[in-house]
């Protein structure tokens, strides 16, 4: 009787040291330009080599401009070396890279998906954070730190402490115009950002089951912000149909028989869990974040400051500093924000299903004035699947700017980002302190959010444009 987590932990631990730390050995390994160069550095410093070649992909996509004119014209000096170097490591190291002009280019938590290189069960790593949203697949998938990085590619295996488990049952529906970044936001806020700390989440019950699997990469993306490092759904028949597309070699040789082996991959029983929360999304609305963590939203019908209640003086001061840092004021409707950039892209939302909600409130409209609007796939793949249905020309002609996928806005080190003052609707995964540039001050919400948003020149519930 054991949890799906403890199932595959069980499965790739080779060893246990003194201090009760287990060995994991790892399948697949997700290289960037921006974790990678010290670790590569190190491992050259060292004399080793790439343990296993095939089990590693690098991708360039945080310093990645996202302009037409990118493959000759990369401004920053950072990031045309930190770009540079990753080509010279891949290719002393013979590590497949996913180049700017490569046709497969994008960012690595969502091109990961698409080239069917995550299965149920494996265990995933990656330098970044939000590799959780890998975990969707039912696959264990966190990130590490640089000195990880270097030991994942020399040996093929991390030394880690087993943190506990957490079920997260989710029952109800998803109203119209309400999608799984506003589930993302309202179960953050249910918990806060330290509700999973410590703890492997799993999401079960029967919304999540119900979800389409660009949905459930959303909400395991997100799941970071919830101060766990593990989000996990149990792999079922919308997992299979997904990888079955996709998978390539042996994988899909053998895949019939692999379906099977991934059909034990379940908790067994509730009670295994450590810890076990049920959260019923029924009456769940458009949620906006109005302070500078995820868990600060409200619907867009509310005020700054809703379902806020200090706790201490420490609560107290950090409110209040989040509103003098967004320049709200408490109390505020929120309907009546302005802003000044629109962003729909990132590794939470920049998937065809995401744009595809955001041109279902945009076609046959025109963004605000004044307003700056931007889409950016969230790979070449979803680009070209977007121009071919015709969505790109949708958001051309309603004003947004179409570029080229990378991780853009969400970051701001790439040459998109806010002007100190700014403000931003965003479809990223964090609203932190100077995260979307220095002095920048972002909302999260869902993409039919952000486009109505854009639509109205301040923060507007996507409903007022799909009744």
């Amino acid at each position: 009787m054991t949890t799906l987590f403890d199932k595959i932990w069980a499965e790739h631990s080779v060893a246990r040291n003194d201090s009760g730390e287990d060995l994991i050995y790892i399948d697949r390994h997700l290289v960037q330009e921006v974790s990678s160069p010290q670790a590569f550095a190190s491992m050259a410093e060292a004399g080793r080599s790439l343990r296993s070649p095939r089990r590693h992909i690098a991708v360039q996509d945080h310093n990645v401009p996202t302009t037409a004119d990118r493959l000759s014209n990369i401004p920053n000096a950072e990031s045309r070396e930190q770009i540079a170097t990753l080509r010279r490591n891949t290719r002393r190291t013979g590590m497949r890279l996913f180049d700017l002009d490569h046709p497969l280019q994008g960012i690595v938590h969502v091109i990961a998906p698409e080239l069917g290189y995550v299965l149920p069960g494996s265990t995933v790593v990656c330098g970044d954070s939000h590799s959780a949203t890998l975990g969707a697949l039912g696959a264990l998938a966190w990130g590490i730190g640089t000195s990880e990085v270097g030991h994942v590619m020399s040996t093929q295996s991390l030394w880690m402490r087993k943190p506990k488990t957490m079920g997260v049952r989710i029952s109800g529906q998803l109203s119209a115009g309400v999608y799984a970044k506003d589930l993302a936001l309202a179960l953050i806020h249910h918990i806060g950002t330290s509700g999973g700390t410590g703890h492997g989440i799993e999401y079960l019950g029967p919304l999540v089951q119900a979800l389409s699997m660009e949905a459930r990469l959303t909400l395991c993306n997100m799941t970071i912000e919830a101060g766990s490092r593990f989000g996990l759904i149990a792999p079922d028949a919308i997992t299979l149909a997904y990888l079955r597309e996709r998978v390539q070699g042996a994988a899909r040789e053998h895949f019939e028989q692999a379906a099977q082996a991934w059909a034990a991959l379940r908790t067994d029983e509730t009670a295994d869990y450590d810890r076990y929360v049920e959260f019923d999304a029924d009456g769940i609305m458009p949620l906006v974040t109005w302070g500078t963590t995820p868990a600060d939203s409200a619907p867009f019908s509310g005020r700054v400051g809703d379902g806020i209640v200090p706790r201490d003086d420490a609560d107290r001061d950090r409110l209040r500093e989040s509103l003098a840092y967004m320049g709200l004021e408490h109390g505020q409707p929120l309907a009546s924000v302005p802003i000044d950039v629109a962003f729909i892209g990132s590794c939470t939302n920049g998937r065809l299903e995401d744009l595809r909600a955001a041109a279902q409130v945009v076609r046959g409209r025109r963004v605000a004035a004044g307003v700056r609007a931007l889409v950016v796939p969230g790979s070449t793949s979803v680009k070209r699947a977007a121009e071919t249905e015709g969505l790109a020309q949708v958001f051309v002609d309603a004003g947004f700017e179409w570029r080229e996928s990378g991780c853009s806005m969400c970051i701001g080190m790439n040459g998109d980002s806010l002007m100190p003052g700014q403000r931003c609707a965003s479809t990223s995964n964090r609203n932190f302190e100077n995260r979307q540039g220095q002095g920048g001050r972002t909302h999260l919400m869902s993409p039919a959010a952000v486009a109505a948003s854009a639509l109205r020149g301040r923060l507007a519930d996507p409903r007022e444009y799909l009744a």
